[in-house]
């Protein structure tokens, strides 16, 4: 989500980090600063208010080390600078974790699963009500994201593909304004873009990720082997981010006054995302959704989009070329080349009051 990439990026990435990555990976060893790159987004602005209120600094102080979570304003660009080795973790969704990090040799791993997409990402049609309207249509949206992947959701669930649309790739930054021309006539995106355009003349929400709950997943990810040589990282963020779900969860105002101020809107709007974005609050519920046979499902099929779009990189010959590893020993893909970890093992530390 977020921010607006090439059609070309991703494989860009995979191939031009190639030689960084094994020194990046090398270089894990047992240390004591850390920093962890996030973006705003409702799911995340968790982690700010965390660092803001001195939460993150607790948990660090806890487990004898420094923490510094680090914002970047482009999305993409932070998954490419974690992949490069600048960061030790970085907050991204599923499908960026596999296409970004894993497909590019970086072995990472998936510590808190947040939140997933209720609604918070949509595909809008001006001055039609069906999504079957949208045959024919050019379709504006950040092409290779989550917001292509919800449209090929959503013309598959009308019986469509896209060869019955064409994707016209636009710039999120750039989606708003889009929606007003003339020419433009349905479009994907996520909030806070999507509730503006929702309110605009003309426009029908004719599909969001409602529709397939659980698919669009909101994650932290660390580099596997520092959170190995490091447990103490993965223990005192887990410890800091379930503090603050347990503030959320009771409401505090506060907290999410001051969320809603750094990610650009008031209490009331901060609110409505919140409304569209699955947040496990309690440790327990993010560790029965990462255990659940439906996050094994889903990540097939996420592999699949994305090696059907080329974001897998160049040697994949299949949807398989990335392996991945689920808690219980579950698995999907390669089993030499697996890239992408989904551990409990500290949502399950947090549930237990272990950390």
């Amino acid at each position: 989500m977020n921010a607006f990439f090439s059609p070309t990026l991703k494989l860009l990435v995979a191939a031009t980090l190639a030689m960084s990555i094994g020194a990046s990976t090398l270089a894990a060893e047992v240390k004591d600063k850390f920093q962890v790159a996030w973006t705003i987004y409702v799911g995340w602005m968790p982690w700010d208010y965390a660092e803001q209120s001195g939460i993150i600094d607790k948990w660090a102080k806890k487990y004898g080390i420094e923490i510094k979570m680090v914002q970047v304003n482009d999305y993409v660009e932070s998954i490419n600078q974690y992949t490069a080795g600048k960061f030790d973790g970085c907050v991204m969704t599923n499908m960026d974790a596999l296409t970004i990090p894993a497909a590019g040799g970086v072995d990472s791993t998936a510590v808190i699963i947040g939140d997933f997409s209720n609604g918070n990402d949509g595909i809008i049609l001006k001055d039609k009500k069906k999504l079957s309207d949208i045959k024919g249509q050019n379709v504006n949206l950040v092409e290779l994201s989550v917001s292509h992947y919800l449209l090929a959701r959503g013309l598959e669930s009308v019986g469509m593909s896209e060869k019955d649309v064409k994707v016209v790739n636009t710039s999120d930054a750039d989606i708003v304004a889009a929606f007003s021309s003339k020419d433009v006539t349905s479009l994907v995106t996520w909030n806070p873009q999507l509730s503006e355009i929702k309110a605009m003349k003309g426009a029908t929400l004719a599909f969001d990720s409602s529709k397939i709950p659980g698919e669009i997943i909101d994650m932290l990810v660390l580099n596997t082997k520092t959170m190995q040589d490091n447990p103490k990282l993965a223990k005192a963020l887990t410890g800091a981010w379930y503090e603050v779900m347990a503030q959320m969860k009771k409401g505090d105002a506060q907290a999410i006054s001051m969320m809603a101020k750094a990610s650009g809107t008031d209490v009331a709007g901060f609110n409505s995302q919140l409304k569209t974005t699955k947040m496990f609050y309690d440790a327990k519920d993010a560790l029965a959704f990462s255990t659940s046979a439906a996050l094994p499902a889903t990540m097939q099929k996420v592999s699949e989009f994305s090696f059907e779009h080329g974001i897998l990189g160049d040697g994949a010959k299949d949807a398989t070329f990335v392996g991945m590893s689920f808690p219980n020993g579950k698995a999907y893909g390669s089993a030499s080349n697996i890239k992408l970890r989904f551990s409990d093992e500290y949502m399950k530390l947090a549930s237990e009051g272990k950390l």
